[in-house]
């Protein structure tokens, strides 16, 4: 399944998606990103894994916690060969503060604001606000992208049980 780039709003505006689009059936590049303790995590740390990428704009918004809340809940059902890493560029001191005070423990947050490497090497950074758009990404154990959401209205929820489904095909 894919939802394309092309027409994603923020509060009913159209943003600009920077970055090339990712597609289902692309090579998963690698990208580097910070974890909640401000060291550098890599796609390739999850090699053999189905990868989960679960990104959003900003823990501190409603929509963001309960998407981060869900992908969490469901994470806990999931087989020990899914991981399910959440993305955002907020700062990783944000993240951990989050996943602490929320009891968010089944999934790894991980910071792409400092060098914007994964957001703008899979077409989820928003030009006009430097933060990343919402959806998600499925990656197979050979790291060949299955599943692809650009949520079309920022301020929605990605569509998780496609996702989840999608993840628990490639097991």
């Amino acid at each position: 399944m894919e939802k394309n780039k092309n027409k994603v709003t923020f509060m009913g505006n159209p943003v600009t998606l920077l970055g090339k689009e990712t597609k289902v059936k692309d090579k998963a590049v690698d990208f580097t990103v910070l974890n909640n303790n401000l060291e550098p995590v890599k796609l390739s740390d999850f090699e053999g894994k189905v990868k989960i990428l679960s990104l959003f704009p900003s823990v501190d918004t409603g929509v963001c916690s309960k998407q981060n809340h869900t992908f969490n809940e469901k994470a806990g059902n999931l087989s020990e060969d899914i991981v399910i890493l959440a993305i955002s560029n907020d700062l990783p001191f944000a993240l951990k503060r989050f996943c602490g005070a929320e009891g968010i423990d089944n999934l790894i947050t991980l910071s792409d604001h400092r060098d914007l490497d994964f957001s703008s090497k899979y077409g989820f950074l928003i030009k006009e606000l430097r933060l990343i758009a919402r959806g998600v990404i499925v990656i197979d154990k050979d790291n060949v992208v299955k599943y692809v959401e650009y949520v079309p209205e920022i301020g929605e929820e990605p569509d998780y049980d496609s996702a989840i489904n999608a993840a628990k095909l490639l097991v």
